[in-house]
């Protein structure tokens, strides 16, 4: 937390369709060491741990996930969008080329996320069962689109796999438990409880494969695992910005402080995260500060802030790994609580500086998603307007298209990549 410096509140105007829009910008006082901006040297050969790919650029780590780069063993998946529907307990299938709704069927309780398998051959739909005992993995085949028969599992909100494949990680939320299990069968291998993390939910993996960084949201905190050793190095709370925006805005786009107010939260509530390409850093999502935290994964010290919008959520980096979608969902509650506008704010990664922001029309409230192979498109659940947001990713125009009840981690499929960490479509 020492580390941390960066100025507060730097107004700057971002036209978009002929309106101003407030941004506030987080300005570093210089680049450290670390910095992507002093990540001009020639890559480097990375010592990954044992069975994981070898990392081909290790300046970008997203240099295999490049438009279309797809691994030959999805050349006969059916192209579509995968979205699990946490109230209706079903999953709603589009076709993204004509943005329609093509097929609807029921999984397990709660489905949460569809997560691509590390060897790409399943789609599993994490039905975490919330208050109830008989959670669940549904298989879908990607081939056909059709669900298989549910595995039970206990609590998976979310489900990643370790680096060389060998593991799926059940991350069993409720019970502050990161389960270790065969990757086909989901037999348990071992277990690493995090008993300090209330409410772990998302996760990213370092450059190398040797440690994860799991959000915890309730607490306002992270945790960094060690997956060699298979136990947590430590936590890390996050501190919170004085600042953060207004829930309603009282100006509709021009440049008005009235915007921001005080910061009355005293913990986080972070969510996605995403590294940065050369692995040095990790940026964390965190509803209630309305922003990303910058985080240095190897000492595990947050290094700075960069103000997007109301509940910033999900995280999701271009095709060409040159900059990063931040999802602001506008809410984190379905009654009450902190109700602004659904945004979706776009960031360069090289700088950290905010390069676009684009509102959601009417709202709306961006929660999980991805981008599509090409690149050219951004799918996001609108998660409390049961509904689907396909966003242009050249200029961000918004399509909605009505869905089941409560929308989540949707999945987009076929995804360029050799292999995929979880969640919805972490692929390197």
């Amino acid at each position: 937390m020492t580390n941390f410096i960066y100025k507060e509140l730097h107004m700057k105007k971002l036209s978009l369709f002929g309106v101003s829009l407030l941004v506030t910008a987080a300005i570093f006082a210089a680049p450290q060491a670390n910095s992507p901006t002093a990540s001009n040297t020639a890559p480097k050969a990375i010592a990954t741990v044992p069975g994981m790919p070898a990392v081909v650029n290790s300046l970008n780590l997203y240099s295999e996930t490049g438009a279309n780069m797809f691994n030959p063993v999805v050349k006969d998946d059916l192209q579509r969008v995968y979205v699990p529907n946490l109230r209706s307990n079903s999953v709603t299938v589009i076709d993204p080329v004509t943005a329609k709704v093509i097929d609807k069927f029921k999984v397990g309780y709660s489905p949460q996320h569809i997560v691509p398998s590390w060897d790409l051959r399943t789609l599993w739909v994490a039905n975490n069962a919330e208050r109830r005992n008989d959670g669940s993995l549904t298989p879908i085949d990607p081939r056909t689109g059709k669900p298989g028969k549910a595995l039970p599992v206990d609590d998976p909100y979310n489900l990643y796999f370790s680096p060389d494949g060998k593991s799926a990680i059940v991350v069993a939320e409720a019970m502050h438990r990161l389960d270790f299990r065969d990757p086909q069968t989901m037999q348990m291998q071992y277990s690493i409880d995090v008993p300090q993390c209330e409410g772990i939910n998302h996760a990213d993996f370092s450059i190398d494969g040797k440690f994860a960084i799991f959000t915890c949201e309730f607490e306002g905190s992270i945790a960094k695992i060690d997956l060699v050793n298979r136990n947590v190095i430590g936590y890390l709370k996050l501190s919170m910005p004085s600042t953060r925006f207004k829930a309603v805005p009282t100006s509709t786009g021009a440049v008005n402080p009235a915007d921001t107010e005080i910061c009355s939260s005293k913990k986080g509530m972070p969510q996605d995260i995403r590294s940065s390409p050369d692995g040095k850093r990790f940026y964390v999502a965190d509803m209630e500060a309305d922003g990303v935290h910058v985080i240095d994964g190897d000492s595990f010290t947050k290094v700075g802030f960069i103000p997007t919008g109301v509940a910033a959520h999900g995280i999701y980096p271009s095709r060409d790994g040159k900059q990063f979608y931040v999802a602001n969902r506008g809410s984190h509650k379905i009654h009450g609580g902190r109700r602004g506008k659904g945004s979706v704010t776009v960031i360069d990664f090289a700088s950290e500086k905010i390069v676009a922001q684009w509102p959601i029309p009417g709202g709306g409230s961006p929660d999980m998603g991805n981008v599509s192979a090409d690149g050219k498109q951004l799918w996001l659940s609108g998660r409390f307007d049961d509904e689907v947001y396909k966003i242009d990713t050249s200029n961000g125009a918004v399509t909605k298209i009505a869905v089941g009840l409560e929308p989540h981690g949707l999945t987009v499929w076929p995804q360029p990549g050799r292999y995929s960490l979880g969640h919805t479509g972490n692929l390197r």
